[in-house]
Protein backbone atom coordinates (compact mmCIF):
# COMPACT_ATOMS: atom_id res chain seq x y z
CA UNK A 1 0.00 0.00 0.00
CA UNK A 2 2.98 2.20 0.78
CA UNK A 3 2.93 2.62 -3.51
CA UNK A 4 -0.76 2.79 -4.27
CA UNK A 5 -1.76 -0.26 -2.35
CA UNK A 6 1.36 -1.99 -3.44
CA UNK A 7 1.22 -1.10 -6.83
CA UNK A 8 3.14 -2.38 -9.46
CA UNK A 9 4.67 -2.33 -12.95
CA UNK A 10 1.49 -4.77 -13.87
CA UNK A 11 -0.87 -2.57 -11.76
CA UNK A 12 -2.47 -1.88 -15.18
CA UNK A 13 -3.15 -5.56 -15.62
CA UNK A 14 -4.48 -6.08 -12.11
CA UNK A 15 -7.09 -2.98 -12.00
CA UNK A 16 -8.86 -4.42 -14.76
CA UNK A 17 -11.77 -6.54 -13.80
CA UNK A 18 -10.96 -10.24 -15.45
CA UNK A 19 -12.62 -10.77 -19.04
CA UNK A 20 -14.70 -14.05 -17.67
CA UNK A 21 -16.15 -11.88 -14.44
CA UNK A 22 -20.24 -10.24 -14.47
CA UNK A 23 -19.04 -6.77 -12.94
CA UNK A 24 -23.13 -7.19 -12.09
CA UNK A 25 -22.69 -10.53 -9.92
CA UNK A 26 -19.84 -9.26 -7.83
CA UNK A 27 -20.34 -9.70 -4.32
CA UNK A 28 -20.77 -5.88 -2.71
CA UNK A 29 -19.48 -7.57 0.42
CA UNK A 30 -16.48 -9.84 1.18
CA UNK A 31 -15.29 -11.26 3.97
CA UNK A 32 -12.10 -13.16 4.87
CA UNK A 33 -10.94 -15.68 7.20
CA UNK A 34 -7.20 -15.30 6.59
CA UNK A 35 -5.73 -18.88 8.25
CA UNK A 36 -2.68 -20.70 7.53
CA UNK A 37 -0.01 -18.27 8.25
CA UNK A 38 2.20 -20.35 10.60
CA UNK A 39 1.74 -23.22 9.22
CA UNK A 40 2.97 -21.13 5.67
CA UNK A 41 6.17 -20.35 7.88
CA UNK A 42 6.57 -23.29 9.72
CA UNK A 43 6.57 -25.34 5.72
CA UNK A 44 9.60 -23.07 5.13
CA UNK A 45 11.14 -23.94 8.43
CA UNK A 46 10.38 -20.33 9.35
CA UNK A 47 9.14 -18.47 12.57
CA UNK A 48 5.10 -18.65 12.96
CA UNK A 49 5.73 -14.55 13.11
CA UNK A 50 7.04 -14.37 9.66
CA UNK A 51 3.69 -15.78 8.56
CA UNK A 52 2.15 -13.39 9.78
CA UNK A 53 4.17 -10.80 7.80
CA UNK A 54 3.71 -12.41 5.08
CA UNK A 55 0.07 -12.59 5.67
CA UNK A 56 -0.12 -8.83 5.23
CA UNK A 57 1.54 -8.13 2.26
CA UNK A 58 -1.30 -11.43 0.71
CA UNK A 59 -4.30 -8.68 2.83
CA UNK A 60 -2.77 -5.43 0.42
CA UNK A 61 -3.26 -7.17 -2.38
CA UNK A 62 -6.49 -8.57 -1.45
CA UNK A 63 -7.73 -5.00 -0.62
CA UNK A 64 -6.03 -3.46 -3.83
CA UNK A 65 -7.95 -6.26 -5.79
CA UNK A 66 -11.20 -6.03 -4.13
CA UNK A 67 -10.72 -2.10 -4.60
CA UNK A 68 -9.99 -2.14 -8.20
CA UNK A 69 -12.53 -4.54 -9.44
CA UNK A 70 -15.54 -2.88 -7.79
CA UNK A 71 -16.38 -4.86 -4.52
CA UNK A 72 -17.70 -2.51 -1.85
CA UNK A 73 -16.32 -3.92 1.82
CA UNK A 74 -13.75 -6.26 2.59
CA UNK A 75 -13.83 -7.35 6.30
CA UNK A 76 -11.14 -9.30 7.69
CA UNK A 77 -10.75 -11.40 10.82
CA UNK A 78 -7.45 -10.33 11.88
CA UNK A 79 -7.40 -11.22 15.80
CA UNK A 80 -10.09 -13.06 17.38
CA UNK A 81 -10.79 -12.84 21.53
CA UNK A 82 -9.23 -16.76 21.42
CA UNK A 83 -6.05 -15.17 19.86
CA UNK A 84 -5.14 -14.22 23.69
CA UNK A 85 -4.28 -17.98 24.37
CA UNK A 86 -1.65 -18.04 22.14
CA UNK A 87 2.09 -17.69 23.04
CA UNK A 88 2.83 -14.13 24.88
CA UNK A 89 5.51 -13.39 22.18
CA UNK A 90 3.38 -14.49 19.33
CA UNK A 91 0.45 -12.27 20.64
CA UNK A 92 3.43 -9.81 21.40
CA UNK A 93 4.42 -9.71 17.62
CA UNK A 94 0.90 -9.45 16.20
CA UNK A 95 0.46 -6.23 18.14
CA UNK A 96 3.28 -4.66 17.39
CA UNK A 97 2.69 -5.41 13.75
CA UNK A 98 -0.66 -3.86 14.18
CA UNK A 99 1.28 -0.43 14.96
CA UNK A 100 3.44 -0.71 11.99
CA UNK A 101 1.29 -1.57 9.45
CA UNK A 102 -1.39 1.42 10.72
CA UNK A 103 1.73 4.12 10.71
CA UNK A 104 3.19 2.72 7.01
CA UNK A 105 -0.16 2.62 5.27
CA UNK A 106 -2.28 5.06 6.48
CA UNK A 107 -1.06 7.70 4.22
CA UNK A 108 -1.93 5.41 0.97
CA UNK A 109 -5.27 4.19 2.72
CA UNK A 110 -5.90 8.30 2.21
CA UNK A 111 -4.27 8.41 -0.09
CA UNK A 112 -6.78 5.58 -1.98
CA UNK A 113 -9.53 7.02 -0.08
CA UNK A 114 -10.42 3.28 1.56
CA UNK A 115 -12.45 4.14 4.52
CA UNK A 116 -11.17 1.78 7.65
CA UNK A 117 -13.12 0.50 10.93
CA UNK A 118 -11.52 -1.96 13.40
CA UNK A 119 -14.49 -3.93 14.82
CA UNK A 120 -14.64 -5.68 17.85
CA UNK A 121 -13.86 -5.04 22.05
CA UNK A 122 -10.97 -2.46 21.42
CA UNK A 123 -10.20 -1.87 25.05
CA UNK A 124 -8.52 -4.41 25.81
CA UNK A 125 -5.94 -3.71 23.23
CA UNK A 126 -2.27 -1.81 23.89
CA UNK A 127 -2.66 1.94 24.22
CA UNK A 128 -0.77 2.82 22.11
CA UNK A 129 -2.55 0.54 19.23
CA UNK A 130 -5.78 2.25 20.38
CA UNK A 131 -4.58 5.89 19.56
CA UNK A 132 -3.86 4.38 16.29
CA UNK A 133 -6.65 2.95 15.40
CA UNK A 134 -8.99 6.08 16.40
CA UNK A 135 -6.61 8.14 14.52
CA UNK A 136 -7.24 6.05 11.10
CA UNK A 137 -10.65 5.87 11.80
CA UNK A 138 -11.27 9.27 12.20
CA UNK A 139 -8.99 10.39 8.71
CA UNK A 140 -10.61 7.94 6.78
CA UNK A 141 -14.08 8.61 8.06
CA UNK A 142 -15.39 10.36 5.15
CA UNK A 143 -13.37 8.13 2.97
CA UNK A 144 -15.22 7.20 -0.41
CA UNK A 145 -13.38 4.53 -1.25
CA UNK A 146 -13.99 0.39 -0.32
CA UNK A 147 -14.40 0.51 3.21
CA UNK A 148 -12.29 -2.07 4.97
CA UNK A 149 -13.45 -3.41 8.01
CA UNK A 150 -10.13 -4.75 10.66
CA UNK A 151 -11.59 -7.44 13.00
CA UNK A 152 -9.58 -6.92 15.91
CA UNK A 153 -10.10 -8.52 19.52
CA UNK A 154 -12.97 -9.96 18.17
CA UNK A 155 -15.76 -12.65 19.29
CA UNK A 156 -19.35 -13.04 17.12
CA UNK A 157 -21.05 -15.07 20.67
CA UNK A 158 -19.62 -11.84 22.22
CA UNK A 159 -21.10 -9.24 19.67
CA UNK A 160 -24.18 -11.03 20.08
CA UNK A 161 -24.19 -10.79 23.83
CA UNK A 162 -23.09 -6.95 23.88
CA UNK A 163 -26.00 -6.19 21.82
CA UNK A 164 -28.61 -7.93 23.75
CA UNK A 165 -27.17 -6.06 26.87
CA UNK A 166 -27.69 -2.34 25.14
CA UNK A 167 -30.81 -3.55 23.97
CA UNK A 168 -31.99 -4.77 27.66
CA UNK A 169 -30.68 -1.33 29.09
CA UNK A 170 -32.78 0.51 26.18
CA UNK A 171 -36.15 -1.33 27.41
CA UNK A 172 -35.06 -0.90 31.23
CA UNK A 173 -34.77 2.64 30.52
CA UNK A 174 -37.76 3.15 28.76
CA UNK A 175 -36.02 4.08 25.38
CA UNK A 176 -37.63 1.29 23.64
CA UNK A 177 -40.19 -1.55 24.36
CA UNK A 178 -39.53 -5.09 24.24
CA UNK A 179 -41.92 -5.69 21.45
CA UNK A 180 -39.62 -3.09 19.25
CA UNK A 181 -36.81 -5.87 19.47
CA UNK A 182 -36.55 -7.15 15.98
CA UNK A 183 -33.71 -8.01 13.38
CA UNK A 184 -33.33 -4.62 12.51
CA UNK A 185 -32.63 -3.29 15.92
CA UNK A 186 -30.52 -5.74 17.01
CA UNK A 187 -28.40 -4.94 13.68
CA UNK A 188 -28.06 -1.73 14.92
CA UNK A 189 -26.54 -2.88 17.59
CA UNK A 190 -23.94 -5.11 16.44
CA UNK A 191 -20.35 -3.63 15.01
CA UNK A 192 -21.09 -3.75 11.76
CA UNK A 193 -24.05 -1.64 11.79
CA UNK A 194 -24.57 0.47 8.89
CA UNK A 195 -22.63 -2.17 6.70
CA UNK A 196 -24.26 -4.58 4.62
CA UNK A 197 -24.29 -8.37 5.34
CA UNK A 198 -20.82 -10.01 3.37
CA UNK A 199 -22.16 -11.76 0.51
CA UNK A 200 -18.99 -13.87 0.20
CA UNK A 201 -16.92 -15.91 3.32
CA UNK A 202 -13.69 -16.67 2.03
CA UNK A 203 -11.38 -19.09 4.40
CA UNK A 204 -8.01 -20.05 3.71
CA UNK A 205 -5.92 -23.37 4.39
CA UNK A 206 -9.01 -25.67 3.76
CA UNK A 207 -10.33 -25.12 7.65
CA UNK A 208 -14.75 -25.85 7.09
CA UNK A 209 -15.76 -23.55 9.91
CA UNK A 210 -16.41 -19.76 10.57
CA UNK A 211 -14.15 -19.87 14.21
CA UNK A 212 -16.93 -17.39 15.81
CA UNK A 213 -16.65 -14.67 13.39
CA UNK A 214 -19.80 -12.74 12.25
CA UNK A 215 -22.51 -15.31 13.66
CA UNK A 216 -25.04 -13.05 12.52
CA UNK A 217 -23.77 -11.26 9.32
CA UNK A 218 -22.76 -14.47 7.83
CA UNK A 219 -26.63 -15.86 7.85
CA UNK A 220 -26.75 -15.46 4.10
CA UNK A 221 -23.06 -15.39 2.50
CA UNK A 222 -21.85 -18.02 0.49
CA UNK A 223 -18.95 -19.84 1.93
CA UNK A 224 -16.09 -20.57 -0.63
CA UNK A 225 -13.24 -22.79 1.61
CA UNK A 226 -9.51 -23.11 -0.69
CA UNK A 227 -6.40 -25.24 0.63
CA UNK A 228 -4.02 -22.62 -0.42
CA UNK A 229 -2.44 -20.43 3.04
CA UNK A 230 -3.29 -17.35 3.70
CA UNK A 231 0.28 -15.77 2.86
CA UNK A 232 -0.38 -17.37 -0.60
CA UNK A 233 -3.74 -16.26 -1.49
CA UNK A 234 -3.13 -14.24 -4.75
CA UNK A 235 -5.05 -12.82 -7.62
CA UNK A 236 -5.30 -16.38 -9.14
CA UNK A 237 -6.83 -17.53 -5.90
CA UNK A 238 -9.25 -14.42 -5.49
CA UNK A 239 -10.33 -14.83 -8.96
CA UNK A 240 -11.19 -18.43 -8.12
CA UNK A 241 -13.24 -17.49 -5.40
CA UNK A 242 -15.22 -15.02 -7.21
CA UNK A 243 -15.89 -17.52 -10.31
CA UNK A 244 -17.30 -19.72 -7.50
CA UNK A 245 -19.61 -17.26 -6.24
CA UNK A 246 -21.07 -16.27 -9.62
CA UNK A 247 -21.70 -20.23 -10.35
CA UNK A 248 -23.70 -19.98 -7.35
CA UNK A 249 -27.32 -19.79 -7.43
CA UNK A 250 -28.23 -17.76 -4.32
CA UNK A 251 -32.21 -18.44 -3.44
CA UNK A 252 -32.25 -17.34 0.05
CA UNK A 253 -34.80 -19.92 1.19
CA UNK A 254 -36.78 -19.41 -2.03
CA UNK A 255 -36.69 -20.43 -5.35
CA UNK A 256 -34.54 -20.07 -8.48
CA UNK A 257 -34.63 -16.30 -9.62
CA UNK A 258 -36.02 -14.61 -6.71
CA UNK A 259 -34.28 -11.87 -4.61
CA UNK A 260 -32.79 -12.09 -1.36
CA UNK A 261 -36.16 -9.94 0.78
CA UNK A 262 -33.63 -8.45 2.91
CA UNK A 263 -31.29 -6.68 0.21
CA UNK A 264 -33.88 -5.16 -1.90
CA UNK A 265 -33.29 -1.54 -2.32
CA UNK A 266 -29.63 -1.92 -0.61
Amino acid sequence: MSQRLAASSDDSKLRSLPADLDPARLPAHIAVIMDGNGRWAQARGLPRVMGHRAGVEALKTTLRLCSDWGVRALTAYAFSTENWSRPGDEVNFLMALFERVLQRELQALEAEQVRIRFLGDLQALPDRLQTLIQEATSRTAENSGIHFNVCTNYGGRRELVQAARKLAAQALRGEISPDEIDENRLASELFTAGEQDPDLLIRTSGERRISNFLLWQLAYAEIHVTDVFWPDFDQLALLEALRDFQSRSRRFGGLDGLTDPGTLGS
